[in-house]
């Protein structure tokens, strides 16, 4: 991946101040390094709009509440932190915004919540960035690492405890390719490492269900875009077997948008080719999430 010149002279926020990238740092204290205990959101500006903002914020709210943090900053209050990263840095498009609300600070190190007495902490890092992937196709493998299952850690927190994802990019790291699919405990498809999965098979469009996966925003976005478009599209249990003769696959997130599988386990998929279907989601997807944003509340930088 290039990394964009400008993201050497970042502004980051972090707890209410706005820090050059040096000196962007976190306590040793806080639950995010104790234990990877903090929730985070992806979201991406398209021309002066954050697209799924309300979605994204729900989600962080949701994720939070699920894992009883106190004290969590009010939508409005993160809402206008975001706003005011953005400004700072002079962002109008081609932009990710990681952001990041851990437990908080703890008083002394150690894994108990009621050590965290300081309330939570809040970090915006807006970086220029495009598509992580290459939108003309990537190669995959299948990882022998299975997707958490609710019985271990529920895929709809969506929680920065990663190593679960991280095991499988390493082994699609040491096999050469650019991502990793993975399985759930049944031997059926979940997702990628870092995104959902769709299949197209005889013009309708599959993906799995979202019970080991996450039920990604831009996931739904696609589901939802399909079906305005009258066409044909279904959540249910898939095979590997389903994947290898699909006539074409893509993956979606917002990190990496849409983004077709040519390869995956050395089969190659469909023609080995950007599928027509692919390529009609890939400019519906753009258009609604170029569209359907919140507008930020201050002009194109010059």
């Amino acid at each position: 991946m290039i990394i964009d010149p400008r993201n050497k002279n970042l502004i980051v926020y972090v707890n209410g101040e706005f820090l050059p990238r040096k000196e962007a740092k976190i306590s040793v204290f806080d639950s995010s390094v104790q234990g990877g205990d903090a929730v985070w959101e992806g979201l991406r500006v398209y021309n002066g709009k954050i697209a799924a903002l309300d979605e994204h914020m729900k989600r962080l709210q949701n994720s939070a509440k699920t894992l009883a943090f106190q004290d969590v900053p009010t939508t409005e209050f993160i809402t206008n932190a975001i706003f005011q990263t953005l400004k700072a840095n002079e962002m109008w498009d081609q932009t990710h915004i990681r952001l990041t609300l851990t437990r908080g600070e703890k008083i002394t190190s150690g894994m108990n919540p009621k050590l965290n007495q300081l309330g939570c902490s809040l970090i915006v890092l807006a970086e220029w960035k495009p598509s992580v992937y290459d939108n003309s196709g990537i190669k995959v493998i299948t990882s022998s690492v299975r997707r958490n299952t609710t019985e271990c850690l529920d895929s709809k927190i969506h929680h920065n405890n990663l190593l679960n994802n991280i095991l499988a990019t390493i082994e699609a790291n040491v096999s050469g390719v650019d991502s990793a699919i993975m399985l759930d405990v049944n031997g059926f498809i979940s997702e990628t490492n870092d995104t959902n999965l769709f299949l197209v098979k005889d013009g309708e469009i599959y993906t799995p269900y979202a019970n080991s996966c996450l039920p990604g925003i831009t996931r739904q976005m696609i589901l939802d875009i399909a079906s305005e478009k009258d066409i044909n599209n279904y959540e249910k249990d898939l095979s590997l077997t389903e994947l290898y003769t699909s006539d074409e696959v893509f993956t979606s997130g917002t990190m990496g948008e849409l983004t077709p599988i040519l390869e995956a386990d050395g089969r190659i998929i469909g023609e080995g080719k950007v599928g027509e279907m692919t390529k009609k989601m890939q400019k519906y997807h753009f258009d609604y999430a170029s569209n359907h944003g919140i507008d930020l509340p201050f002009k194109k930088p010059n």
